[in-house]
């Protein structure tokens, strides 16, 4: 991985951490970690984790719920 993949990781993993610890809306989190344009920011996230930021914050919260705990990393 080089190193403006690691960044682009770091600042979607931060986001994610926004969205689930500080109850951030996608655009928020987005907007806190420097992405300005919220299309490129959900294409970026979805490619990471797999899911649309949203759906992805509601599943990592039911999991969470089920285990007893929360964690976005």
């Amino acid at each position: 991985m080089g190193p403006l993949q690691f960044q682009k990781r770091l600042r979607l993993q931060e986001a994610r951490r926004l969205m689930l610890g500080e109850s951030l809306d996608a655009a928020g989190a987005a907007s806190r970690v420097g992405y300005y344009d919220a299309s490129h920011f959900n294409r970026e996230y979805k490619r990471l984790f797999g899911l649309p930021p949203m759906r992805d914050v509601e599943r990592l919260r039911e999991v969470a719920g089920q285990h007893g705990g929360l964690r976005a990393d």
